[in-house]
């Protein structure tokens, strides 16, 4: 009896031993040198410790099946690119499989971008996968949008349409009354010019207000940005500054030659553009020139307009 009793004892050391040992390796500090976003893939306990060991978040796949089959009741590992822990135990490995967020990527497009520039934007960005097809002009809203790696391009753009659609349609209902425009692509047209026209807040209403004016009299609107959107083939720059030649060159972006809008956007506005084109500033101007200190100066008649060119020429010279 008293052998059996000792027998009973000694195993139930060892059992308490054992399990001590177990939960010292499963609490241990593991061998990631600093906190690292690992692509966890799909399949079997094999696959993924194999993926872990390889990024060097765990030391032993068999130990991690182990612990992971123990814990099995915590629930599902996910697959996903998850952001491990610097030195994480088997326990913090596991509890991110289980319950991390996945890894947000985000990508910014920036107001004024073409749908062009947008493009290489997207092909160049971490973790978007299929072909890049170009949005139409003047249908992204710029801003800075979240993805978790895999995503597709057409997802992030379909996201970025609906976002300029809603953009949109909020600011078209509340324009003001006192603007002549027949549609929602309308208002986008005359925000794209004033994004390209003016990169200052407290001009854009100014901008949008010279073209309602110049439009209200039949006068052509003559921005350069619409004639470089359409002599660079839907660019926004050029090799050399805008000629004569390119003036007068008709087409359907050049608002030299032709009256009325644009054929379409030069670019994607951004919201202040976009709420400056519905809500423009009070004003007569119907001319704008550059001043040579990064803005511009207004005039509401040709012969100050006039002054004023002749003033920025001489300060460019």
């Amino acid at each position: 009896m008293r052998r059996w009793l000792f027998l009973g004892t000694l195993l139930g050391g060892v059992g308490v031993a054992l399990g001590y040992g177990a939960l010292a390796v499963f609490n241990a500090p593991g061998p990631l040198g600093s906190a690292a976003d690992i692509v966890v893939p799909r399949g079997g306990l094999d696959g993924v410790g194999a993926a872990l060991k390889a990024a060097g978040a765990i030391g032993s796949v068999a130990a991690f099946k182990v612990a992971a089959g123990l814990t099995s009741w915590q629930g599902p590992l996910h697959a996903a690119e998850l952001e491990f822990p610097e030195h994480g135990s088997l326990a913090q490995v596991l509890l991110v499989l289980r319950a991390g967020r996945p890894v947000q990527h985000k990508v910014t497009v920036a107001e004024g971008l073409t749908a062009a520039t947008i493009g290489r934007v997207m092909a160049q960005a971490d973790g978007l996968t299929d072909d890049i097809e170009l949005p139409a002009e003047g249908s992204v809203l710029p801003q800075t949008y979240l993805y978790e790696r895999g995503a597709s391009v057409g997802s992030v753009l379909r996201r970025a349409e609906a976002a300029m659609r809603e953009e949109v349609d909020r600011d078209w209902a509340t324009r003001s009354s006192d603007i002549a425009l027949a549609s929602r692509q309308e208002l986008v047209i005359v925000a794209s010019l004033v994004e390209r026209e003016t990169h200052l807040p407290s001009e854009r209403g100014l901008v949008a207000r010279v073209f309602y004016n110049r439009l209200a009299r039949g006068m052509r609107l003559q921005s350069d940005a619409s004639v470089v959107y359409g002599a660079s083939g839907g660019g926004s720059e050029m090799p050399h500054g805008l000629s004569r030649a390119d003036l007068d060159r008709d087409g359907p972006y050049n608002t030299y030659a032709r009256g009325g809008l644009p054929a379409g956007p030069i670019c994607n506005p951004g919201i202040a553009a976009i709420r400056a084109a519905a809500h423009p500033a009070r004003s007569g101007a119907l001319y704008f020139v550059a001043d040579g200190t990064g803005g511009h100066a207004f005039s509401d008649s040709l012969d100050e307009h006039l002054r004023n060119v002749a003033r920025y020429r001489a300060l460019a010279r």
